[in-house]
């Protein structure tokens, strides 16, 4: 299956050089037994071998040993692959598919000038949530007049370039911006912990209140919140782009803008999360950064902890308001695959008075969102958001809960197509929602 890529010009680079860095006991892990690939969501989509796990394993060993070359449809294999990383919660003898699929593309990227869509777009806009909110206000604006609706009714969305089309279509609802949350914010009651909030770049400029609710639920739950104004982007967009050495300029950054004297560094956006959390492994796989800069990387990244990770770990204080919503849980797939959390979140909804939760069939399949995939990849992002939702409505609910701004995003724009209104949320925001008394709260209201 084929997608519309951005523009991007190819260099000619000698094939050998490609992954010759990756450890090579890593390809040899795997033994080839296939049981990723019922797991791997563009294997169920196209039924190609070479769009499975062990598949592109095979082509990638294959380009390390000279045995075949990074022809175009050799990489297009591997560039379909949306690093879900799902290949590995299946995998029985404990292969490291993320350590061979990133470093690979880092390489592979290295080939390629970034295209205007990436320099403009991606490393321009994405990373610094100031720009984005600034770029995002006459879209803010036209929401609010009802000027969306008369654009898409006379189809001007269908005359921007590719992704540019795309990420209009992707856009949520957006609320009115909110302000910088404080740099300290005191815990309520007895004191159970100092943390940092990390706030991001694409999740706080569109979902900036699951930030304000993540803050207010640490609160609530005798957490001191430390959010330093010196913080950046997580660095995912760049080094899963090949940009590596800027994603360990900003990685740096992070590291060097939380105290030490914290319990936890704490995340709400789980692709943001997956990418701190392997902080020490990027430092170690570029070239060219120090052992004592890894350490510095990896005693941080030590410290990240998904909110729902941590409330689990810390001990949830009890919930009291209603929410009485039918609702089911998505695994977003960096936060139950990349980073081992499935049970917490469903532990933690399952507190809240009120609401009932409602199994999702193949709850850990990618939605299709994947960071930039959804923007880059639009056929196969359509058809896994098209399986999501026909699981998504087979339920019944009427809200969707998930940890990750992507497949908020993926989600949101897939299901304001249906006639039933189903709300995407983040865990937190029920979380937060019965903390504050809010009785009887409709999930279509805010």
């Amino acid at each position: 299956m084929s997608g519309t890529t951005p523009e991007t010009t190819v260099q000619t680079v000698s094939a050998p050089t490609i992954g010759s860095g990756i450890d090579y006991g890593r390809f040899l892990d795997c033994v080839h037994c296939g049981l990723c690939t019922s797991a791997c969501p563009t294997y169920l989509e196209t039924g190609n071998e070479n769009d499975s796990p062990r598949g592109r394993i095979y082509l990638m060993r294959g380009v390390v040993d000279g045995r075949i070359g990074l022809t175009p449809a050799v990489r297009r294999h591997l560039d379909l692959c949306l690093d879900c990383r799902s290949c590995e919660t299946a995998c029985p003898s404990g292969v490291q598919y993320g350590r061979l699929i990133e470093p690979f593309r880092v390489d592979m990227q290295k080939a390629e000038q970034p295209g205007w869509f990436q320099r403009l777009v991606l490393y321009g806009l994405f990373p610094f949530p100031r720009r984005l909110r600034f770029a995002l206000a006459p879209a803010r604006l036209m929401q609010r007049l009802g000027l969306d609706r008369v654009a898409e009714w006379v189809g001007l969305p269908k005359l921007l370039p590719g992704p540019l089309g795309r990420m209009y279509r992707l856009l949520p609802r957006l609320g009115p911006q909110r302000s910088a949350l404080p740099e300290l914010l005191p815990a309520t009651g007895e004191r159970r912990a100092r943390v940092g909030l990390f706030t991001g770049c694409v999740g706080d400029a569109m979902f900036s209140e699951a930030n304000h609710a993540t803050a207010r639920v640490l609160q609530a739950n005798g957490c001191e919140v430390v959010v330093p104004r010196k913080q950046g982007c997580c660095g995912a967009i760049h080094y899963h782009s090949g940009s590596d050495g800027p994603a360990v300029a900003m990685a740096t950054r992070n590291a060097e803008a939380f105290p030490d004297d914290l319990d936890a560094i704490i995340v709400n956006v789980a692709g943001c999360g997956s990418m701190l959390k392997d902080y020490r492994h990027m430092g170690e796989e570029t070239a060219g950064v120090d052992q004592a800069a890894v350490e510095v990387l990896g005693e941080f990244s030590d410290r990240v902890k998904d909110i729902s990770e941590f409330l689990a770990e810390l001990g949830l204080r009890r919930p009291t308001g209603e929410v009485p919503w039918r609702a089911t849980y998505h695994d977003a797939c960096h936060l139950v695959h990349a980073q081992g959390v499935r049970q917490a979140p469903r532990e933690l909804l399952e507190q809240v008075p009120g609401l009932e939760l409602i199994p999702l069939p193949e709850s850990d399949i990618c939605c299709g969102a994947a960071g930039s995939y959804n923007l880059t990849e639009p056929e196969m992002a359509d058809g896994l958001v098209a399986r999501k939702v026909a699981h998504i409505e087979s339920t019944g609910a009427d809200v969707v809960v998930t940890g990750n701004a992507g497949c908020s995003l993926q989600l949101q724009a897939a299901l304001r197509k249906r006639v039933r209104p189903i709300r995407v949320v983040h865990p937190v925001e029920v979380l937060d929602l019965s903390y504050r008394g809010v009785a009887g709260a409709s999930p279509f209201e805010g």
